[in-house]
């Protein structure tokens, strides 16, 4: 969208926060960029410049507006919406490859060379990974600069720095301020309230219904896992270095993040899946006024916008409980969840709360007895298939996966039918025209509104949907009264 100018000035003048995260504008009287709902006075049109990323702002010179404070802006829909190598690389940095595995490691997970992959988010984004990766860097400084008191040495390393001095320079450079600055600028409510526990700010696009996506996720919880007290949605989190324990919990601007984590270097990362759980950086202007165009899905649009597909922390996770989900009510499907926690998990400790385990890995898994599950033998059989091609790297779930590649590996397994599939590419690989067909209460709702409501008929009257097939099935889903549907009160 940088591009074009035009537009581009259009959304600045009108200070149209719906295209924050889409471009940065940067100033050249003042050598600042902001985001395009900036409050202050517009620049003229002939001082104002446009990038597609904080990254490539940063490397022209520019430094963060103190007052916009763009570097905090929602994500770009677009990293969710497209499955090309740059969006697959772009969710790959945000989850922290880049500092954990460097260059080489995000050009092996691609599937690319490096030269390919620097080559193609210069041209799109105007800065390549590692400075892509270094614009995350500054923003979790910031974070652990402005919520914490932990000394700057300690912020410079958790933030992936490679020495203090770096880690000065960058700061000073993105925020024109000395870190110590920073922290002597941070309001007091955007400290931490709780020793070791730090208290964020989501931010997201308007609107977001919170009713389907944090019912669903409560009404699904497995037990030690995840629950809902006091509130918030929370869960364990297993993260790179460590684990770590969020609670979130909607508000009217934003989303409030409380994370424990025992080794601050996962922050980034731990943020990252926590807007991906939670859908985020979802632009729902596009995705509801696509959807009001068909007269069947209007009416449900109108009464609750924004709704938000509900992701997952943790793709192999999700796939194994959409396999122990199949056929079976969410209660059962919490049951054979949980009793797989207490037999495999990691415990951890949880003062004050109810959670006890982080969910097994698949390698943790591989070595499962069938014949210890409480189910029927063919699904005993899917199961341990799934396990054991995600335990050998044979399938691939993680946030930079081919979704296409990812689905025709999937429905190779035996048991794998197409509902499963497609459940696995909505929330677990964030697919946002995933389609469900067969589901039995996508067609009970489609029959009610007088939609066509046999899987071949849903699925050409679907392409009217696309691409935002996935936000289709939750307006028709929410038409049921079922506990997913409905923000818990307790």
């Amino acid at each position: 969208m940088h591009t074009d100018t035009e537009r581009c000035v259009r959304a600045v003048q009108s200070k149209d926060a719906r295209f924050d995260g889409w471009f940065y504008t940067a100033v050249l009287t003042t050598r600042i960029y902001c985001r395009p709902s900036c409050p202050v006075v517009p620049p003229k049109p002939r001082n104002m410049r446009f990038y597609p990323s904080a990254a490539a702002a940063q490397q022209a010179g520019f430094r963060a507006c103190k007052r916009c404070r763009p570097d905090a802006s929602p994500g770009s829909p677009q990293w969710d919406e497209r499955a090309d190598l740059v969006a697959r690389a772009m969710r790959l940095i945000a989850d922290g490859i880049v500092d954990r595995e460097g260059v080489p490691g995000l050009a092996s997970r691609l599937g690319y060379s490096t030269r390919q992959i620097e080559r193609q988010l210069l041209a799109e984004l105007g800065a390549g990974p590692l400075a892509l990766a270094r614009a995350q860097r500054a923003q979790t400084a910031r974070l652990l600069v402005e919520t914490t008191q932990l000394p700057m040495a300690d912020i410079a390393f958790a933030a992936g720095f490679a020495s203090i001095r770096s880690f000065n320079e960058t700061v000073r450079e993105v925020f024109a301020l000395a870190p110590t600055e920073l922290r002597q600028r941070a309001r007091p409510d955007r400290r931490a309230v709780v020793p070791g526990t730090l208290t964020l700010r989501l931010p997201y696009r308007r609107p977001l219904n919170p009713d389907n996506l944090f019912g669903h996720l409560a009404a699904t919880a497995v037990p030690g896992v995840e629950e809902w007290r006091d509130g918030a949605y929370r869960r364990t989190l297993r993260l790179p270095y460590g684990h770590g324990i969020v609670a979130l919990a909607p508000r009217p601007d934003h989303i409030e993040c409380r994370l424990a984590l025992t080794d601050l270097r996962d922050l980034a990362g731990a943020i990252a899946r926590c807007r991906r759980l939670l859908d985020l950086d979802a632009d729902p202007e596009a995705v509801d006024g696509l959807l009001r165009e068909d007269p069947g899905l209007a009416p449900l649009v109108d009464k609750a916008p924004g709704r938000r597909v509900p992701r997952t922390v943790d793709a192999d996770e999700f796939a194994v409980r959409a396999v122990l989900g199949q056929q079976v009510s969410t209660a059962a499907a919490r049951t054979h969840a949980g009793r797989l926690v207490r037999a495999h998990g990691t415990p951890v400790e949880d003062p004050g709360g109810g959670l006890t385990h982080l969910f097994p890995p698949a390698t943790a898994l591989a070595g499962l007895d069938p014949e210890s599950l409480a189910m029927p033998r063919t699904r005993r059989a899917t199961l341990i298939g799934v396990i054991d091609a995600l335990a050998s790297g044979e399938l691939q779930l993680d946030v930079g996966s081919d979704r296409e590649e990812a689905r025709a590996r999937l429905a190779a397994l035996p048991g794998v039918g197409p509902w499963t599939v497609e459940c696995i590419a909505m929330r677990a690989l964030g697919d946002p025209d995933a389609f469900t067909p067969t589901d039995l209460g996508l067609r009970r709702a489609a029959a009610g509104l007088g939609l066509p409501h046999t899987p071949a008929a849903l699925i050409r009257h679907s392409a009217i949907w696309r691409p935002w097939r996935a936000y289709a099935v939750q307006y028709l889903w929410a038409t049921d009264d079922h506990p997913i549907n409905h923000l818990p009160t307790d």
